[in-house]
Order: structure tokens, then sequence, then C-alpha cells
């Protein structure tokens, strides 16, 4: 599960960390039809998916570090949790609990979202509100500019996001899931905004820096969880075991640790577009794997989506 070739550091290729966070996005949209399988399969809420998800996706993420420090021993290069390359100890401190508090928010709160507000309500206002605020933010505090090109992918991939999710149904807008849907792309935004200020400098380990965040959302998760119910009541409990290990795996542990290597080193706007290929991916396992029809507003959405994702990709190459 290494991702040595998307690290952040000195000298590495943006198109390596574009390759990174592609891959990132698309293994986010497969998370959301693993989780309805589990919700189908048996009575787990979704505080406690999120919490198994953090949980599964720190012990993997802790044995890779393990595999990484043996074979790194013998020339003293050892590699802990604590162990974030040579950063100073409070950026360190900052970079720990900013993304581990950050993550716990972004997931708790669209949870609400949704059970607030509805699925596509929830995800238009989270995914969509996320962009803005990252190019905002990121003007203001990094001086990143997004140019006339940038500002009209982005206005692409918000066209797209909204005809892909609510172009198929009616979504019920209620004022306190957007609220949740609000504070969840807030704290998106800070994590993404804060992994590329303290990226521009090549410091920092992916990593570690993903599985502590999982640590921390682990502890933040686990009393809700146990609140909703912790442990699952099924008749099919090796499935239902087998797709908890797999969104233990693919959609967390290994797509957020390639997300916070990309995203410390391409544009905070640019990543956020780039993420917008969950919806896409997810829509395409609908279509595919899970029998639904497909739309116009499938295929205008996922078009526009994937045109702003090109646009945004290319530019980002050539500065």
């Amino acid at each position: 599960m290494s991702n040595h070739s998307c690290a952040p550091a000195v000298g590495v290729s943006v198109g390596r960390s574009l390759i990174c966070l592609i891959f990132a996005g698309v293994a986010w949209g497969t998370a959301g039809a693993a989780a309805s399988l589990v919700f189908e399969a048996s009575d787990l809420g979704p505080l406690a998916l999120s919490f198994w998800r953090c949980a599964g996706g720190l012990v993997l993420l802790l044995g890779a570090l393990a595999v990484r420090a043996r074979r790194k021993g013998a020339a003293g290069g050892a590699v802990s949790l604590g162990a974030l390359s040579a950063e100073p100890r409070r950026r360190r401190l900052l970079r720990i609990l900013a993304t581990g508090v950050g993550l716990t928010l972004f997931q708790s709160a669209y949870f609400a979202a949704v059970q607030a507000t509805g699925l596509a309500v929830g995800t238009v206002v989270t995914l969509g509100a996320g962009p803005v605020l990252i190019a905002v933010g990121a003007r203001l505090t990094m001086g990143e500019r997004l140019g006339r090109g940038g500002m009209v992918a982005v206005t692409g991939a918000l066209a797209g996001l909204f005809v892909l999710v609510l172009g198929g149904e009616g979504g019920t807008v209620r004022p306190l899931g957007v609220a949740f849907a609000l504070l969840s792309a807030a704290g998106y935004a800070a994590i993404t905004l804060l992994t590329r200020w303290l990226g521009r400098d090549g410091g920092g380990d992916s990593l570690a820096t993903t599985a502590w965040a999982f640590a921390i959302g682990a502890v933040g998760l686990l009393p809700m969880a146990i609140g909703e119910g912790l442990l699952p009541h099924t008749a099919e409990l090796g499935r239902v075991v087998w797709l908890l290990a797999y969104v233990a795996a693919v959609p967390t542990a290994l797509a957020y640790a390639l997300y916070f290597a990309g995203a410390a080193v391409v544009r905070a706007a640019t990543v956020s577009v780039i993420m917008l290929l969950e919806p896409v991916s997810a829509a395409v396992i609908a279509v595919t794997a899970l029998g639904e029809r497909v739309t116009g507003a499938t295929v205008g959405g996922t078009l526009l989506l994937l045109g702003a994702v090109g646009g945004l990709a290319s530019a980002e190459t050539r500065r």
C-alpha cells in the first residue's frame, strides 16, 4: 500500500500527483456502492460504518508503516507514526490534529446532512460548496489564482455536479440539512487547504498523516457509533465483513493516502474539482453493477465533470 511514487516531496511531478488524485476520486466513488450493500445486508448505521472505515484504515496503514520501517531499518531510517519527515514538532502537531478533526467533521456532518435533507441535496451542497470555499481560501491564504480558464472549469464542474446528482430526482431542501452540508464542506476545505499549505515546501509524510487522521477520527466517532449500534446484526456476516474490509482498504486507507500526497503538490482548487470524480465513479457503478438505467442527466453531468477535470488537469501540468 506504499505510495512512494506519489509522496509529496520537492521535485515530485505534478503529473504523478494528478494520477494520485484521480485514483483517489474514483476510489471514493466506490465507497457509496459498498456502503449501500452493507446497509442492505445488515442494520449497521452510517456513523458505525464510518467508525469501522477509520479503524480499519488505521490498522492497514499501521501495517504499511511497519513494513516500510523494516525496509529502511538497515539504513537507520525507521519510520513510525511519530516520524513525519523533518517537520518541526509544532507544525507536525498542527497537521495531525487539524487533519484528524477536519476528517471527522467532514464525514460526520455529511452523514447528518444526508439524514436531514436527503442524499441528493446533501451531496450537491457538500461537494458543490467545497470547490467554492477552497478557491476562495486558496486565493486569500496562499495567493493561488485560478485564472479565467480555471473559473470556467470550476463553473462547469459545479453545473455537472448539479445535473448528475439532481437531474434524476427531486430533492427536498431543509435548512438544518443544508447547514450540516456546509459544515461538512468547510471541514473538507480546511483539510485540502492545510495539506496544500504545508506541502508547498515538500514537508510531511502522507502515510503517517493519514494514519494519525484515522486514529483521531476513530476516537471521535466511537461514542456516536456505540450509541447507533457498533456491531452489525445480519444473516450474511461474511459478506458484510468482506465489504467492510474493502471500504477500509481501497476507498479509505489507499485513497486517502494518495489524496494527501497529491493535494500537497497540486493547486487546492484543482484538487477540489478532481475530487468531483467521486460522484462520476458512483454513477458509473450504479449503471454497470447495480442495474440503474442510464439517463440524460447521468450522461450530461458526467461529460461536464470529466471535461472540467480534464481542462484543469491540463492547465495544471502546463504551470
